[in-house]
């Protein structure tokens, strides 16, 4: 009985703990990772007091696929000097190559490799994950479970919900 209790008691403070790093309005967890080139991004030092879109992608991925045109042109729209994008390889399954992936995009993100440790402090488990931070190091906003499929259809709701979030953001700059 008392065995019981402990394993249960340690269960709702493992959740707890979990969920509580995640929401929204609350400091974003910190990490430290390692881009594609072999140099340390330090987080939450990297955003640089600027609204962050965090996506958490694996190459495999349908939905990471459609959705990456749309940030780029989010990026292009807003402009580095505004907003960064940080994309992180996280669930890869070793099927594609990240490391080209990354390198094949027409627009310019902060990359992480091999991100699935700082996927799980976000409690991530489902790609992509798609959220995004305030300047000032705080989750702002993150996306919804959809029973979407992937495609354009779903790139452009997302489109629109991170546009709206950076506008507040910014706004309120």
């Amino acid at each position: 009985m008392m065995l019981r209790r402990s394993i249960l008691l340690v269960m709702v403070l493992s959740w707890t703990l979990v969920a509580s790093a995640v929401d929204t309005g609350k400091p974003a967890p910190a990490w430290r990772g390692t881009d594609f080139s072999g140099e340390t991004v330090d987080f939450p030092a990297v955003i640089a007091g600027k609204p962050t879109v965090m996506i958490f992608w694996a190459t495999w991925c349908p939905y990471c696929n459609a959705l990456m045109p749309y940030l780029g042109q989010i990026q292009k729209d807003y402009g580095a000097d505004k907003i960064n994008i940080i994309a992180i390889n996280a669930k890869e399954r070793g099927i594609g190559d990240p490391a080209a992936y990354v390198a094949d995009l027409d627009f310019s993100v902060i990359d992480v490799a091999e991100g699935d440790v700082i996927a799980e402090k976000y409690s991530v488990n489902f790609i992509p994950g798609l959220m995004i931070v305030d300047g000032d190091g705080n989750l702002a906003w993150k996306r919804a479970s959809t029973e979407l499929p992937a495609g354009k259809t779903i790139a452009e709701l997302w489109d629109g919900q991170v546009r709206e979030q950076l506008d507040l953001l910014l706004a309120a700059d």
